[in-house]
């Protein structure tokens, strides 16, 4: 039985070559025992016949925002209401503008300002589209408002052209809804659990103008964080400097040095009930920081350096502490590496990866982990870090109820 029965689905259809898969889509939400009802834009009429919707539902489907027979039963402020998530697939390079700018001039837009539900987009578009400043501008503002993202994928496109744009598979939207929904409803696999997160990398201060750092971007952090947030934990993610918005739901602390980053961690560490140490921080740090910039000089200059605090060692080193998942970038012999790191530190589970490679680890949006544990481990292979977070969540989840059984 699931979890979800009945639970209610706006699905709008915006204008786009994917709303050939929305069709799809309501069929793979209803598997999850959603009930769906569908908005079409104008321009997704084009493409599809309301028909096919109706048929696939099993419900009215929904087009015109002065419609009189849909006003004297179901509105579009009936409709808001009604929804318990309000998911855009496809959303259109327009539609994003639209809702990024508070547009209220068709039954779509207008629902979703409408509605107090979550509302996630499915980006589908040319990947020039997608990477123009103009979208990404309107996406930023969409995250900053707490709207959802899910995809775009990459590959080849109904252009002819190759790269990110592509709508995800509606197998895999419908999985995610399923997941934030059951999160936000309760069933997650981590409904109730205080989880804290590192992301990022640090900045240790040579002199005013300069610093050590390394090449983490912390996506892979704020993707942990944002999976475990949708399987229904309470998210608190202290984050070095990243360009990235904080996941829906999740609180973020911002720091900038390794100590600041222990001193955050370690006053929230006997709170929460998992740690999960994504960060990339420092190891070492200047042993002194030039009150005004260091000129440079004729001569070799060398810099004593310091250690910095061990954040991961120093949660796994507490009494009555948290589930604690340490995490190891490595560039050879990445296994033995993360066997003597779990062992040496005490930690409960340890994801280890390799960097250095063109097609994963740093600044990639793909990576793949060796996940270890004291008496087993797992391969996740290659893929995009968002769901590669969702399967280290779901793993952690396990491991960390198999140890703390309700």
């Amino acid at each position: 039985m699931s979890i979800l029965p009945n639970r209610r689905i706006v699905l709008g259809v915006a204008g786009g070559i994917a709303a050939y898969k929305a069709a799809d889509l309501v069929r793979r939400l209803r598997e999850h025992e959603f009930d769906v009802r569908v908005v079409m834009t104008a321009s997704a009429r084009e493409f599809v016949a309301p028909l096919t919707f109706q048929a696939v539902s099993s419900n009215p489907v929904h087009c015109d925002l002065l419609d009189a027979q849909a006003e004297a039963g179901m509105g579009h402020i009936e409709l808001a209401r009604w929804a318990d998530l309000v998911l855009v697939a496809p959303a259109t390079a327009n539609v994003i503008a639209r809702l990024a700018h508070g547009l209220a001039d068709d039954l779509l837009t207008t629902l979703c300002l409408a509605t107090t539900a979550p509302v996630v987009l499915a980006p589908a578009m040319n990947r020039q589209m997608w990477q123009a400043s103009a979208t990404r501008a309107n996406v930023r503002t969409l995250l900053d408002r707490g709207v959802s993202m899910l995809g775009p994928g990459e590959g080849d496109q109904a252009c002819g052209e190759i790269g990110p744009g592509r709508m995800l598979e509606p197998d895999e939207i419908a999985a995610k809804v399923a997941t934030r929904v059951a999160a936000r409803f309760g069933g997650g696999v981590l409904d109730g659990v205080e989880v804290l997160v590192t992301a990022g990398p640090t900045r240790e201060a040579l002199d005013p103008v300069r610093y050590l750092t390394n090449h983490s971007t912390g996506k892979m952090g704020y993707a942990v964080a944002a999976a475990a947030a949708d399987a229904g934990a309470r998210v608190s993610l202290v984050s070095g400097p990243t360009a990235l918005p904080a996941p829906p739901g999740v609180e973020r602390i911002d720091v900038t040095s390794a100590e600041q980053m222990y001193a955050e961690v370690v006053a929230r560490a006997a709170r929460c009930d998992i740690f999960i140490a994504a960060a990339a921080v420092a190891d070492y740090r200047p042993a002194r920081v030039a009150e005004q910039k260091i000129k440079k000089g004729d001569g070799p200059r060398s810099v004593d350096l310091v250690r910095t605090p061990d954040i991961v060692a120093a949660v796994a080193a507490m009494d009555d502490g948290p589930f604690t998942v340490g995490f190891a970038a490595e560039t050879e012999s990445v296994r033995a590496h993360a066997q003597d790191k779990l062992e040496r530190k005490g930690l409960d589970m340890i994801a280890a990866n390799r960097v250095g490679l063109p097609d994963r680890g740093f600044a990639s949006d793909r990576n793949a982990l060796s996940v270890l544990w004291r008496d087993g481990a797992r391969e996740l292979d290659l893929a995009p870090k968002a769901e590669l977070a969702r399967s280290l969540v779901a793993l952690v989840a396990e491991r960390y109820r198999a140890e703390h059984p309700a």
